[in-house]
């Protein structure tokens, strides 16, 4: 097995590396998220250990941008980030797992081994509704032909909303899928993020695709000039 660390912080990466070596992987390090990109797009990995904050690209953009490539790599981010946001941002770019430091070596060994049976993820299906267009591997979205950029948050209402496309979903589902299932902050933040879509994907374009189901919550349909 061929494991491949990224990560600025040369005792962390060392000791990744040798863990790694003592399973009987053979490891390959990167100290910056430049090189760390050039080496999984071009090396063969089984797993990629990606750390955030780095110099050069941080561990979201390389994580986007090896997606983008078509680089279905197993990814494990390997942090000292631990909110809660930040574990729903790396996994919203397209990383398959995330562990904070300080870590315990047993349960990165562990998480490795499991994200190397599953295998690279297949990629995922580009959804469509009317002549909006979503692709959750490239993690863009086009309205026709006119890119519409979003944030990871709202890229991830979208996404929940187009692959239910038609079916109207509550708040609590929302909360639960695009936030946490333990989130307790006000169930309005829902209403905010439905308006900036809105100003993204329907006001600039004319269009009324995402509707408010009175007493229910929201749906996305084909939109409507």
């Amino acid at each position: 097995m061929r494991v491949l660390v990224v990560d600025d912080d040369a005792a962390i990466a060392e000791t990744v590396r040798r863990t790694m070596t003592a399973q009987g992987w053979t490891a390959a390090v990167a100290d910056n998220g430049i090189d760390g990109f050039d080496e999984a797009c071009a090396g063969t990995f089984d797993v990629v250990v990606l750390d955030i904050m780095m110099p050069g690209r941080n561990g979201y953009e390389v994580v986007r941008d090896l997606r983008k490539a078509g680089v279905w790599t197993p990814i494990l981010m390997l942090t000292a980030k631990d909110g809660e946001y930040d574990q729903v941002d790396a996994l919203d770019f397209g990383a398959d797992d995330y562990l904070t430091k300080p870590f315990s070596v047993a349960v990165l060994v562990a998480r490795l081994r499991a994200l190397v049976r599953r295998g690279a993820p297949e990629r995922p299906t580009v959804l469509e509704v009317g002549d909006l267009r979503l692709d959750p591997a490239k993690h863009t979205v086009h309205r026709g032909d006119a890119p519409i950029d979003l944030s990871p948050r709202e890229f991830a209402l979208l996404n929940l909303l187009m692959g239910h496309a038609g079916v109207p979903l509550s708040k609590q589902r929302i909360l639960e899928s695009v936030w946490d299932v333990n989130y307790d902050g006000p169930d309005n933040v829902v209403e905010v993020y439905i308006h900036h879509l809105r100003k993204h994907i329907d006001a600039p374009f004319g269009r009324k695709s995402l509707e408010t189901v009175r007493g229910v919550g929201y749906r996305i349909v084909p939109a409507e000039d």
